[in-house]
């Protein structure tokens, strides 16, 4: 069940990843997002593909505050983020 919610979680903040490179989100809110998929790329303790994925989508959120990420990285994180929440449903 946490699995599926962690899922969930992985789905909506990849989408909100290719809408947060278009528009210019709350500066909280990327940062909270970002402390989000940080803290749950700490469960996997960096040992397999996922928690990588996290932890690079979680730079990426707090890195749109600072800087501007081509939107190539941004669609190829955020399709990755969204693809590992699909497996996780499955």
């Amino acid at each position: 069940m946490l699995v599926k919610i962690l899922g969930i979680i992985d789905i909506i903040l990849g989408i909100f990843l290719i809408l947060a490179s278009g528009i210019d989100a709350n500066t909280k809110l990327l940062i909270f997002f970002g402390a989000i998929l940080i803290t749950k790329s700490s469960f996997g303790m960096l040992q397999d593909f996922g928690s990588w994925v996290d932890i690079l989508c979680g730079a990426a959120f707090i890195l749109l505050i600072f800087i501007t990420i081509p939107k190539l990285i941004i669609i190829v994180l955020a399709v990755l983020l969204i693809q590992k929440g699909f497996f996780s449903l499955i």
